[in-house]
């Protein structure tokens, strides 16, 4: 599946909403007939990233620009989009702005429906866009998929000039439930998560969001720390009643008419929605298993068959009581199973992927 770069972000929506799937590779319609396949490819978009950078539109604006213009209010009028001045009345104080009909507005408004998906690129909002042949090894992709977090890696084929495949996380989780059997599975699969050092992600580190904070935090805590889902915690913290990653975000823009009914849409009243919802449209929706957990004790091959199954990003580790201890995901899992080698991708990144300053790889 690829997305057009001139497709609005409504169309990318509803193209990866109707595939069921979360990312795509974007196609550069102005690219020439005989381009490679790096010139083709403006990068991967996901659904996730198309969906935060719509709802940051309506963050507060920055301390230095308070006061909305009068053609500032005029234009968002006109696009049928709250003002700024109404919009910095978002966040965790006051959030009665994202009551139901908000999203029905955002998703019938012109900013919605004429946005192309290559006016947002070059931004936090795109997935690093790295591809690999056939011809490289298995482990460059395991080490992509864990210790450089990327989420999926395309497989071009240079002689075509286009993208054939894309290997994701959950696909490698898969391929290791099927190894059941094997000597070398059954050897490293019976060991205890806690003796193979998970969870790595401890109580004290987890990002969580109270049942009764605005959803929007918590996808603004996703983005701010950089995680791709928080569990949704009772009042004391101790306790998680359900999670919440960056692919139900889908859920404000694909069906806004279910909060409708909603003066505040929180986190909790999220999983409510999104749950009546799928029961009517989606009954094999993982969103559907409630609140998966897993305990220490556990075996790794019994959480991979279980994230197999469900198919699932992240399970929680609890304790006797219930109470949260850390969160596993599936890069954790990846990542115990390779060991980059001193040296190994040399200059393999060059030009590839932006690196901070005085970094080396």
């Amino acid at each position: 599946i690829e997305i057009k770069s001139d497709a609005s972000l409504a169309e990318a929506v509803q193209i990866l909403a109707q595939n069921k799937i979360l990312s795509a590779p974007v196609v550069n319609v102005d690219a020439p007939e005989d381009a490679s396949w790096i010139d083709r490819y403006l990068g991967i978009v996901e659904f996730a990233g198309i969906a935060v950078w719509i709802l940051q539109q309506s963050e507060p604006p920055s301390p230095t620009n308070q006061s909305p213009t009068g053609a500032e209010s005029a234009e968002a009028s006109a696009n049928g989009m709250p003002s700024s001045a109404e919009l910095r009345t978002l966040g965790s104080e006051d959030a009665s702005i994202t009551a139901g009909d908000f999203f029905e507005a955002l998703t019938s408004s012109e900013f919605y429906k004429k946005t192309k998906v290559r006016d947002i690129s070059g931004s936090f909002r795109w997935a690093p866009f790295l591809a690999l042949q056939q011809s490289n090894s298995f482990l460059t992709m395991l080490l992509l998929l864990s210790k450089y977090k990327m989420k999926s890696i395309p497989i071009v084929d240079l002689g075509a000039g286009n993208i054939n495949n894309i290997i994701t996380q959950s696909a490698v989780i898969h391929m290791l439930a099927e190894c059941t059997g094997l000597q070398w599975f059954e050897s490293w699969g019976t060991k205890k998560l806690s003796e193979i050092g998970l969870p790595t992600i401890s109580r004290n580190q987890l990002v969580t969001v109270h049942e009764d904070e605005p959803v929007l935090q918590a996808f603004r805590l996703m983005r701010k720390k950089r995680v791709g889902g928080v569990p949704v915690v009772t009042g004391d913290g101790k306790k998680a009643i359900g999670n919440i990653s960056l692919r139900d975000v889908q859920f404000l823009l694909t069906a806004p008419e279910i909060y409708h009914d909603y003066r505040l849409i929180t986190a909790k009243n999220f999983l409510l929605a999104v749950k009546n919802y799928l029961e009517k449209h989606d009954t094999r929706s993982p969103m559907l298993s409630g609140m998966i957990t897993c305990k220490t004790n556990e075996t790794i091959k019994e959480l991979i068959q279980m994230l197999d199954s469900l198919k699932i990003q992240r399970v929680y580790v609890v304790d006797d009581d219930g109470n949260l201890e850390g969160t596993i995901t599936l890069r954790d899992i990846i990542s115990r199973l390779v060991y980059e080698p001193p040296g190994y991708f040399g200059d393999f990144f060059d030009g590839v992927l932006p690196l901070p300053e005085n970094c080396r790889v």
